[in-house]
C-alpha cells in the first residue's frame, strides 16, 4: 500500500487544500512518468450526514507524434467531511475510476497504471469499431 497520507483535518479544510492533498497522494502512485494528469475541483455536495468534495484527474500519454491523446481516463475522488465527527478529525478519502462503480480507499488499495492503461485501450476499441 501506498505512502500513507495525513489528510488535514475538517477545521483546516478548503478546496485547495483539498487539491494539494489529491496531488500529494497521486504523487506517491507508482505511474510511469509518460503519464501526465490534470486534476481539477469538480464541486461541493451538502448531505444531510456530510460535505463532500469532488475532484477529478484525467490521465494520458500525449508523444511527440501525438500531443492530444487518442483517449483519456479519469479517476474521481471525494473527501468527505463528517457532519457528525469532531472537526479535528480527518476528512476522508475516496476515489475511483471513470469505467467502474467500485470505490477504494487510499489507504487499503494501491493504485495501479494498468486501470489507467485498461479504461484507454477499451475507448480507443471501442472508438475502433465504431
Amino acid at each position: 500500500v501506498s505512502k500513507t497520507i495525513l489528510w488535514t483535518t475538517a477545521k483546516n479544510f478548503t478546496v485547495e487544500r483539498g487539491w494539494q492533498q489529491i496531488e500529494e497522494l497521486i504523487s506517491t502512485w507508482d505511474i510511469h512518468e509518460s503519464w501526465l494528469h490534470h486534476s481539477e475541483f469538480l464541486e461541493e455536495e451538502e448531505l444531510k450526514d456530510s460535505k463532500r468534495y469532488h475532484y477529478r484527474a484525467c490521465w494520458g500519454i500525449p508523444t511527440c507524434r501525438k500531443p492530444i491523446p487518442q483517449a483519456t481516463a479519469s479517476v474521481y475522488f471525494v473527501i468527505v467531511i463528517s457532519k457528525f465527527k469532531p472537526d479535528t478529525a480527518p476528512v476522508e478519502v475516496f476515489y475511483r475510476l471513470e469505467s467502474s462503480g467500485l470505490i477504494r480507499r487510499p489507504e487499503q488499495c494501491q493504485f495501479r497504471e494498468k486501470w489507467l492503461k485498461d479504461i484507454i485501450e477499451n475507448k480507443i476499441a471501442c472508438t475502433e469499431r465504431l
